[in-house]
């Protein structure tokens, strides 16, 4: 549904692919990464995220909304935070797992602040709702995936991200910023 595509070449998709799971099986094995091993691959971002994925459920998600032109260097810091994913303290990822797990990168475009929320087309935009020194996000395919109305996406992000009250996005004193995502995993693009 996005038109946002900051990795045009299904080639550089499938090298980021394999660069984040030969990161996590080298960091799950204990091992340095090895002299050489990022692709040379051109773009901006304004942020990333990689997800793992055992079928449907959720086994690590972490992001960051760094903007940065180096997105192979990305994607290895992120994997790496992704498999400290805190949610999954008591049962992290084994490189026992790995095998067994779909690996989802997600190259975002620059967020950008809106004045009118509940414009945002959901499943096309992702969000992030701050407010003091709470703060919470969704990757666009989240709303799509739920079924959830602009309005929904938004204070289900408050609420469960955010810590702050559901109609909490409402309030001027709350900043949301929407942005688009390049989302592409081992099974394909989503």
């Amino acid at each position: 549904m996005s038109s946002f595509q900051a990795i045009e070449s299904t080639r550089h998709r499938k090298l980021l692919l394999q660069l984040a799971r030969d990161t996590a099986r080298r960091t799950l094995e204990g091992l340095p990464s090895a002299p050489g091993d990022q692709p040379t691959i051109a773009g901006k971002a304004g942020g990333l995220f990689i997800t793992f994925w055992n079928d449907k459920a959720l086994r690590g998600c972490m992001g960051s909304f760094r903007a940065t032109d180096d997105i192979p260097a990305a994607v290895v810091e992120v994997t790496r935070n992704a498999l400290q994913d805190p949610r999954f303290t008591s049962n992290p990822i084994t490189a026992e797992e790995l095998s067994e797990l779909t690996i989802e990168i997600s190259v975002l475009s620059t967020p950008e602040r809106t004045p009118a929320p509940q414009t945002l087309t959901p499943g096309l935009h992702g969000i992030i709702v701050t407010r003091g020194k709470h703060s919470g996000c969704f990757l666009p395919h989240v709303a799509s995936e739920r079924g959830l109305s602009a309005e929904e996406f938004l204070s289900m992000c408050c609420t469960m991200k955010a810590g702050l009250p559901a109609d909490a996005w409402k309030d001027e004193k709350t900043e949301v910023r929407l942005f688009e995502s390049d989302s592409f995993s081992e099974t394909g693009t989503l």
